[in-house]
């Protein structure tokens, strides 16, 4: 499975996009900087409608305006780290993918999707219940410290991906 996986990482290495990110001046820390405003408008826009699912502006805000706003950012901010993000790994896929903290930022970025995926599947189907002045449920709440976690855990591991 390893010489699989490092043939694959080669092979992204060899393609043309990789070489040109590495060949083109300036190109790297473009993509970071864009990078890092793409997790600014991921985590930011995240970070606080979970704390309104944790009670944070209860009776001031619903949580369906806060989605409504929010979460869209959040979508879009997601695009840009994801794209920025794949453009810088591929470059450099075999030396990123062998470092400790590679794994924990690609498995919390699997969780975190899996819990967004649980929560809009389920938890947010009854927002009209608890949309304004209600106590969360204890699942959108659950869901909330999930993803500040996670979201805090990627970008940790993101870091250390840089300077180990």
């Amino acid at each position: 499975m390893a010489l699989v996986m490092d043939n694959v990482f080669s092979w992204l290495e060899d393609g043309w996009f990789a070489e040109a990110v590495r060949g083109t001046a300036y190109l790297y820390p473009m993509l970071e900087s864009v990078h890092i405003i793409g997790i600014a408008l991921l985590i930011g826009p995240a970070a606080a409608f979970d704390l309104r699912l944790l009670g944070l502006g209860r009776r001031a805000l619903r949580v369906t305006t806060a989605a409504n706003y929010l979460l869209r950012l959040s979508h879009l901010g997601f695009l840009i780290a994801a794209a920025t993000g794949v453009a810088m790994f591929l470059p450099g896929a075999s030396l990123i993918a062998d470092r400790g903290s590679a794994p924990w930022k690609l498995g919390l970025i699997l969780l975190a999707g899996l819990n967004i995926l649980i929560f809009h599947r389920r938890t947010y189907r009854s927002v009209a219940d608890w949309d304004m002045d209600q106590p969360t449920p204890v699942a959108a709440r659950l869901a909330a410290v999930v993803s500040l976690t996670s979201w805090s855990g990627v970008t940790i591991a993101g870091r250390l991906l840089a300077y180990t």
